[in-house]
């Protein structure tokens, strides 16, 4: 049965991706926490269903994960309309998120890039556009990272070249990133740039 290879599949590069990706995952967290204690902000972006988990993953963190707690400055550069019209029809569509990161994006930032093929144009530019800026840079990738890969501080790639498996693994690390986020802020205190009154703290746990 079809339902049942792709499941196990699914199983196997879901703990391949584990074993080999969980300590660079846990170092990718601690990289946002640091931005969002400073005050900073994680912009994330991709295209088709990599746009899609962007947003799912910055709403889980203006809003929350598992925690009630302080709204993290997290945006998603997949859904404004007007900019990404305007910037694909005055500029070039490869142009879309470079432009928003130069905008958006400041030193101390963080550009969380997704791309299944790792070589998107258009994910690629805004990448370097961040590195130039000074932003930490997070890539989730396919296999071996693509383009993308020289412009990442942390590159999490999926041990695959098969679209949708990737786009799984990848939701999953997103909530694993987010998870890991909430559990390292939430310890009633405060953060610079959040909630006056609310206090952060650092563990330097593993997602391994």
């Amino acid at each position: 049965m079809k339902a049942r290879l792709v499941m196990k599949e699914w199983a196997r590069l879901g703990a391949d991706f584990a074993a080999r990706r969980g300590e660079i995952l846990g170092r990718a967290a601690e990289a946002c926490v640091r931005s969002l204690e400073a005050g900073g902000t994680i912009l994330a972006f991709g295209n088709g269903g990599s746009a899609a988990e962007a947003q799912h993953f910055t709403a889980e963190l203006v809003n929350k994960f598992f925690k009630k707690r302080p709204a993290l400055r997290a945006i998603s550069l997949a859904t404004d309309v007007s900019a990404l019209t305007s910037i694909g029809n005055d500029v070039s569509f490869r142009a879309v998120f470079s432009r928003q990161v130069e905008a958006l994006g400041k030193a101390g930032d963080v550009a969380l890039a997704l791309s299944t093929s790792g070589s998107s144009p258009n994910v690629v530019a805004a990448l370097r556009q961040a590195k130039k800026m000074g932003l930490v840079t997070i890539g989730l990738t396919g296999r071996g990272g693509g383009a993308m890969a020289p412009f990442c501080d942390y590159l999490i790639d999926v041990p695959s070249s098969v679209t949708p498996r990737i786009q799984e693994v990848h939701l999953a690390a997103l909530h694993l990133l987010a998870e890991e986020i909430e559990s390292r802020l939430l310890d009633g205190g405060r953060g610079p740039g959040l909630c006056p009154g609310v206090h952060f703290r650092r563990e330097g746990s593993s997602l391994d």
